[in-house]
């Protein structure tokens, strides 16, 4: 706008007061920028009613540029000076999209077992955890999702205030990143569904699970308190290995007889088996989901 009013204003001087371009674009900026040499100055009464309008168009917006500028210097000053900078995770990251209750713990967890972390969510980052990235902005927007880099992730996982804004994350991850693992934390069956038509398998209702949770507590009183251990515990970390060439033709009792940890179940075409009334055979490409002391790290696959 400044740019635009000095240019009108160069041209509208030299034409009413019958000087080259040169010197009206002179006069302008000298008018704008409130030096005012006073050696190139207007004539007649159209000349002056052009200065009075650049003088009130172009200073304030000229002096609203240098503010912005000056500004925005001061607060990336600040910032390095407090360490608030925050810069985008090198390499792979585990990338999770917008924010439920759930949000903050699943933060916690996941940076205490050394993960680098993205979270896109219309959230101040000051109030998130240190050591987590935030893409600030709407996590169902095109731009704030292409702006978390998906197509890099290692994993995602996809919230949302409503189902509906957890089904156009979806979709747009989906759009950006074909090929990447997502999981989601839903509420309507419905919902569940449309996502395993875009490809998503792992969708999650955190009221199903915790009714279903609840319910065996109550046919095995101790259930709720194992589960609490093999998810809350800091003594061992769940890894998603992938199965070795000396584990394919095999049975799943075999491998958790042969393996040191405890071998939970197997990942087979993306769906998990317990193997409790069925023992399936490892086949090439399946996951083994393991229990196992917490300096064992992560695995291939993660927490």
């Amino acid at each position: 706008g400044a740019l635009i009013c000095t240019l009108v204003g160069a041209v509208l001087f030299a034409v009413t007061q019958h000087y080259p371009f040169t010197t009206g674009l002179y006069w302008a900026i000298t008018t704008a920028t409130t030096v005012g040499y006073g050696d190139v100055v207007p004539h007649d009464g159209v000349g002056r009613v052009v200065a009075v309008a650049v003088m009130l168009t172009t200073i304030p917006l000229l002096a609203s540029v240098f503010a912005v500028v000056t500004g925005a210097a001061a607060a990336a000053g600040v910032r390095r000076i407090l360490a608030m900078e925050s810069r985008f995770p090198a390499g792979t990251f585990r990338l999770v999209v917008g924010m439920s209750p759930a949000v903050p713990t699943i933060l916690d967890e996941l940076t205490r077992a050394g993960d680098r972390v993205v979270l896109v969510a219309d959230v101040d980052p000051a109030g998130v955890r240190a050591g987590v990235h935030v893409v600030r902005g709407d996590p169902t927007g095109f731009a704030t999702i292409r702006a978390a880099r998906p197509e890099a992730a290692q994993q995602a996982l996809i919230t949302g205030a409503s189902d509906g804004d957890v089904l156009v994350s979806a979709v747009l991850l989906r759009k950006l990143a074909p090929d990447l693992p997502v999981a989601a934390l839903v509420r309507a069956p419905s919902v569940r569904e449309a996502l395993r038509d875009l490809g998503i398998q792992q969708t999650i209702s955190a009221e199903e699970l915790i009714a279903h949770t609840l319910a065996k507590s109550l046919e095995a009183p101790h259930a709720g308190e194992m589960l609490a251990q093999l998810v809350e515990s800091n003594q061992h970390s769940l890894a998603e290995v992938e199965a070795g060439a000396d584990t394919v033709g095999k049975l799943l009792s075999a491998i958790r007889d042969e393996r040191a940890g405890l071998v939970l179940g197997l990942v087979h075409d993306g769906r998990f088996v317990l193997g409790i009334g069925e023992d399936p055979v490892v086949a090439r490409g399946d996951h083994l989901l393991i229990a196992q002391p917490a300096h064992h790290g992560n695995g291939h696959g993660g927490r």
